[in-house]
């Protein structure tokens, strides 16, 4: 009997000592997820003196880059945005009043924007009018994709410009939201000022 005693007594008074602490000494329990702490500077812009059949403004905290893949054109360029790891993407192309051409690039267009179908939980189309009276076709790509907007704006005759914003990391799109909004609104800032060459 007394070996039985014994045997949940010991066990029991080990577990009350070793969860006794001494004043002033700390407990540590895990700290719950958090999101990254993302500080936005205010917006300002600079005007792209680059010789290209356009220009506009872009943000003066981006570096404006050529874009090297293999198919790149020309006039094809990144507005690197190194302190988010994030960048738009304009791919320049020119039409030379063929309706043909302008319709390939249209459905080129929706077709790399339906792309992301697997991962996106919805992709919203939205007509935008600019200031200058320039209208654009914008696609918001909600869901945990590396590109959450792109656009394509035309005169229908001569110039088409296509633009997609592109995150090339793992993070959830949730947590990247500020700074997705914020490249929204350079992106819109980019069609307000567009203007060809």
């Amino acid at each position: 009997m007394y070996k039985f005693i014994f045997a949940i007594f010991l066990p029991v008074s080990v577990l009350f000592i070793s969860g006794c602490k001494k004043e002033g000494e700390q407990t540590y329990i895990p700290k719950p997820k958090g999101y990254n702490r993302i500080d936005l500077p205010k917006h300002g812009y600079r005007q792209l003196t680059d010789a290209h059949p356009y220009t506009f403004q872009y943000s003066k905290y981006a570096v404006v880059e050529p874009d090297t893949f293999k198919t790149a054109g020309k006039d094809w360029i990144f507005i690197n945005y190194p302190q988010f790891k994030a960048n738009i993407q304009i791919t320049y192309k020119a039409l030379n009043n063929n309706p043909a051409l302008l319709k390939a690039f249209i459905d080129d267009s929706y077709k790399l924007a339906s792309k992301h179908q697997i991962r996106a939980s919805s992709i919203q189309e939205q007509r935008v009018l600019g200031k200058t009276g320039r209208t654009a076709m914008l696609f918001k790509i909600e869901g945990d994709v590396p590109s959450p907007y792109q656009f394509y704006t035309t005169d229908s005759t001569r110039h088409f410009l296509r633009g997609a914003i592109y995150f090339p990391t793992a993070t959830k799109n949730d947590s990247l939201a500020p700074v997705i909004d914020y490249l929204q609104a350079d992106m819109l800032q980019l069609l307000n000022t567009l203007e060809w060459r």
